[in-house]
């Protein structure tokens, strides 16, 4: 008796470990007709290169399976066979199904299980549309300046639709990374080295990836991609500033507007010791966190502290509704320049700032709530 309960309770814990690894697991299922005797890869689009993680030689059915890890944060795979190729996003340990056959598979896939996958084969079939409408200017033989013209026009368009419905409305999506990279005539849609609009759309996304995904490699590439693409397309100033508009200032500027849509200056708070901080709502410790710094605002308001608080959420309803009682300044920063402007690459991040609007600490620097209070009691009395 004793023997058989060792046996079944040995038998459980190997059948537990099998559900948790398959837990940590994705998998990509189905079936591809008219390819039997043919290969099929599944890859990982890295960024350093297309990696082949695994391979099945199709039957006459067509059916596959292919399970990987699941990635630390959103991830890009692909199907391929032959030169047929059905690019996926991943960010969970779902179940993707992919139907198709062979001869149109690139185009005529089906995809069910992944919304990111499903926005992905969207923004493929528009980019394919947008090329043959490329084609269609380029066969009619227009004068270079009209054909240019025409190109910028529909190009552009493109753009402001893909910014519209797949970048700005969840920036911390796979296919709002996707989309980002996609690539026109063999050169990249969206170049942050010479356009503003396009660093706008690539600095979204990196400070929603900075928030939620910090640890990711591609969250490091959309970084260091925005700010090489702020430092290329900052206008130079010619024109002298009049000497009565110049500030003393030792810190980065900051103007959003507030809950009322009124433009907040952080450097117009020069003379109070300010609490920068740089949250997001919806994070599910954000109501405890902001519970924790009203106690220290209602405490030290009078001695002249002050809380001005940036929120990337990117519903601005719930914005509104959550800051709606707090007493401080609260700000909302949706497109993410400020996180690129104060390198913040963690969610919920803050900085102190002394009276004569210097930098003084940032949460790093700062071990816990009572160092944190201790700090500001030292800037309070200077």
């Amino acid at each position: 008796m004793k023997k058989h309960t060792i046996v079944a309770a040995a038998s459980l814990v190997l059948a537990l470990a099998a559900c948790e690894e398959r837990g940590e697991q994705f998998q990509v299922v189905g079936e591809i007709g008219e390819a039997e005797g043919k290969m099929l890869y599944f890859e990982a689009s890295a960024l350093d290169g297309i990696k082949v993680l695994d391979s099945v030689k199709l039957d006459k059915k067509g059916d596959f399976v292919f399970r990987h890890k699941r990635p630390d944060g959103p991830e890009f795979y692909r199907l391929r066979i032959e030169r047929q190729v059905v690019n996926l996003g991943i960010d969970s340990t779902e179940v993707v199904t992919v139907k198709g056959l062979l001869p149109s598979l690139a185009t005529g896939y089906t995809v069910e299980g992944s919304v990111e996958s499903a926005k992905i084969k969207e923004l493929a079939a528009k980019q394919t549309a947008l090329q043959e409408r490329i084609r269609q200017l380029a066969a009619r033989q227009l004068p270079i300046g009209d054909y240019r013209d025409s190109v910028d026009r529909v190009v552009g368009e493109y753009k402001q639709q893909i910014c519209r419905d797949y970048i700005y409305s969840n920036p911390r999506s796979a296919a709002a990374y996707y989309a980002l990279f996609q690539r026109i005539n063999g050169g990249q849609l969206f170049n942050p080295e010479s356009s503003r609009e396009d660093v706008r759309a690539y600095s979204a996304v990196a400070t929603s990836w900075d928030a939620f995904y910090p640890h990711s490699l591609r969250t490091v590439n959309l970084h260091n991609i925005a700010m090489r693409g702020i430092r290329n397309t900052r206008k130079p100033t010619s024109t002298p500033i009049p000497e009565e508009l110049i500030r003393e200032v030792t810190l980065l500027d900051l103007e959003l507007p507030d809950l009322r849509g009124a433009i907040r200056r952080l450097t117009d708070l020069k003379g109070k010791v300010v609490l920068l901080d740089f949250t997001v709502y919806k994070n599910q410790e954000s109501p405890a966190r902001n519970i924790a710094m009203r106690e220290l605002y209602d405490k030290y308001a009078a001695q002249g502290l002050e809380v001005y608080q940036v929120s990337f959420d990117t519903d601005e309803h719930f914005w509104k509704t959550s800051a709606d009682n707090l007493p401080w300044i609260c700000v909302r920063d949706a497109e993410g320049g400020s996180a690129l402007t104060y390198r913040v690459s963690d969610l919920p991040t803050y900085f102190l700032i002394d009276r004569a609007n210097g930098l003084y600490k940032r949460s790093s620097d700062i071990q816990d709530a009572d160092q944190l209070e201790a700090e500001i009691v030292k800037l309070l009395k200077k």
